[in-house]
């Protein structure tokens, strides 16, 4: 069963930060290491669905010509737009996933604090929108809660599993932290396997 969303609005009811994204060393570490993880120094086109508070929208903006964060609840799009006002090249819209999904193809996908919301069909559906909706060579970054929560239907770690089973992705990294998992996959191109930071630029 998908958590349902008056959980997520009740959260948002009784706090602008209801996880506090924009005050906690925990949080603003994962995020660095998050960015740290992207293959490239520059996306041209990015979309991070559930941006919440858009804490992390503002760091992936520094290395995206074009982002497209959203979110299903209102006052979330709304403290976004505010955290990226005169960032032209973001926008922030209010959207649902998997019902409502953009018809247009991304270099990167970032689904953070997401997968775990949803039950695994609905999980299954999201990864293969994500998959379909990258370019060749695109990439999808993941980054999951480990610990239990009873809103949660997996911890990270089980994502990070589930996406190694999914046609059409090449691992190119995991990172396995006590508290989150991270892994970066790339869409699978007929060229051959996917190339790492240092092969891309010839070094390896």
């Amino acid at each position: 069963m998908n958590t349902p969303v008056g959980y997520f609005t009740d959260q948002y009811a009784r706090s602008a930060d209801p996880w506090q994204l924009g005050e906690r060393w925990y949080d603003h570490r994962k995020y660095a290491l998050t960015i740290a993880a992207l293959p490239r120094a520059r996306y041209r086109r990015a979309f991070e669905p559930g941006c919440s508070v858009g804490v992390l929208t503002g760091l992936l903006a520094t290395r995206c010509d074009h982002l497209l964060s959203t979110d299903r609840i209102a006052s979330a799009v709304g403290t976004t737009r505010e955290r990226t006002a005169g960032l032209d090249h973001v926008t922030v819209a209010r959207m649902t996933v998997p019902e409502e999904w953009p018809d247009t193809t991304f270099d990167l996908i970032v689904l953070s604090e997401l997968l775990y919301y949803f039950d695994a069909a609905t999980r299954t559906r999201l990864l293969r929108l994500s998959i379909d909706g990258l370019g060749a060579g695109g990439h999808l970054l993941t980054v999951h809660w480990n610990h239990p929560v009873a809103e949660h239907t997996c911890p990270g770690r089980d994502i990070a599993d589930q996406l190694t089973a999914l046609p059409g992705l090449a691992p190119l990294a995991r990172y396995d932290d006590p508290d989150f998992t991270l892994t970066v996959h790339e869409r699978v191109t007929t060229s051959g396997p996917a190339l790492s930071p240092a092969r891309a630029e010839g070094l390896a």
